[in-house]
């Protein structure tokens, strides 16, 4: 199952944006026009979905051409493997599907490039059916526009250890809730076990800036602004919390996985996880598990982070009507509904998460990570820029690591992580 977001390598990009393909059919253009009849041959492509969950979509495909016996949907599924390449070599061949598995990163060079159908304008009438911050997840900088349907969604708290908090003296029942409290809180686990113990296991990326109310792009979505005085403020209290080793020496160099494996070891106090993790401690660190503790993102915005899954349509399809309906059929709250309860994602559509299935406990774990999940989801967004690309993270992680080891000021590496950012942005298009 896909969840996390994949970007275009930089030679991906630039072979997109010079396009003006054309999409299945092959006679350059499509109406944008979905108010028709919906009938016709479209084809639909899933990221490696088929082996997990190829009944659900058989069944769904049924369905629809059910309702609308003219339509045919052709399903195809790539693997996870070379994804947005595929995508790029469609695109650039002509053959890019009619409705197309994206996420937003993914959509923002086939928008550019005037391959994907801006919903805004040809579907706007279904925008309320789906949460605000879900919506705008595949709105592109200086596009205007929405270029994607919002499918699934997902997210996760925040896990602590409660034993930890207590041997430094903090309450276990009240976790940091801003970052002034998890900041003291760090130093103080820190400096009570004499630093052999932090808090926090990685270095911040560009959604701990969102989250930290950093603006993060100009309005005009033409450059990088996490270099404001607010970016400073926090990479300065990440360089404090590294001197104090309440940051893991190893976060510079640290991914998910060895993250959750000083979780796992009672190493680090505080991580980011899902159900799958709590199932992981119970069998793995039982010691762990029985103090584990549950609490929210910590953000300055009052908006937890999302990631975002989408549909998209291909603006250059000869069926346009037919195109729109299967997506938005894809994409509606009964279908995510019956799709959410399949895997440990949840869905989009405005008023879904009030549903019991995510507000009412059981006793078990998964449904303790699942409702906390889906309370912070309501109101959550995007805050990673749909433009900022695999090489811009890189960029920004190699300046971060210079400041947090003294080569550099914050103020100093995130100057040069946003002029780093601005060349490669220029060199999309």
């Amino acid at each position: 199952m896909r969840i996390s977001r994949s970007t275009f390598a930089a030679a991906a990009v630039a072979l997109l944006l010079p396009l003006s393909a054309c999409g299945p059919g092959g006679d350059g253009g499509g109406s944008t026009d979905a108010s028709g009849k919906v009938e016709g041959d479209i084809t639909f492509q899933t990221w490696n979905l088929r082996a997990n969950f190829k009944p659900y979509f058989e069944g769904l495909i049924a369905d629809f051409e059910k309702q609308h016996p003219g339509a045919h949907v052709k399903w195809i599924d790539q693997p996870a493997e070379g994804y947005a390449d595929k995508i790029s070599a469609d695109a650039a061949g002509g053959s890019l599907p009619d409705v197309v598995n994206v996420s937003p990163d993914l959509v923002a060079p086939l928008a550019k490039a005037g391959l994907a159908l801006d919903l805004d304008k040809s579907a706007g009438r279904y925008r309320s059916e789906y949460l605000p911050g879900a919506w705008a997840g595949h709105r592109v900088p200086g596009l205007g526009g929405t270029y994607a349907f919002p499918w699934y969604l997902n997210t996760g708290p925040l896990f602590y250890n409660k034993a930890l908090f207590r041997k430094a003296g903090l309450d276990p029942s009240a976790p940091p809730k801003t970052y002034g409290d998890l900041f003291s809180d760090a130093r103080r686990i820190a400096d009570r076990t004499g630093g052999k113990v932090a808090t926090l296991a990685n270095v911040p990326t560009i959604e701990d800036f969102g989250r930290y109310g950093v603006p993060l792009m100009n309005k005009e979505g033409t450059g990088f602004a996490f270099d404001d005085a607010r970016g400073v403020e926090l990479l300065t209290e990440y360089k404090r919390l590294y001197d104090a080793k309440a940051l893991d020496p190893q976060a510079l160099t640290a991914t998910p996985e060895s993250s959750g494996r000083k979780f796992l070891t009672q190493a680090v106090a505080m991580n980011p996880g899902s159900a799958l993790d709590l199932g992981n401690f119970k069998k793995q660190a039982p010691g762990l598990y029985r103090n584990i503790g549950i609490t929210d993102q910590i953000t300055s915005t009052g908006h937890a982070n999302m990631y975002v899954m989408g549909v998209m349509v291909n603006s250059r399809t000869k069926h346009t009507p037919a195109a729109v309906a299967f997506a938005h059929f894809v994409t509606d709250a009964r279908n995510q509904m019956s799709f959410a309860k399949k895997v440990a994602i949840f869905p989009s559509t405005a008023g879904s998460l009030d549903d019991p299935y995510f507000t009412e406990q059981d006793g078990t774990d998964e449904t303790r990570v699942r409702v906390a999940a889906a309370k912070s989801l309501k109101t959550a967004v995007n805050y990673t820029p749909v433009l900022f690309s695999e090489q811009m993270k890189t960029a920004l992680r190699n300046e971060v690591a210079k400041a947090l080891q003294g080569k550099e000021s914050p103020a100093a590496a995130l100057d040069n992580a946003v002029r780093a950012c601005d060349r490669l942005l220029k060199q999309q298009g």
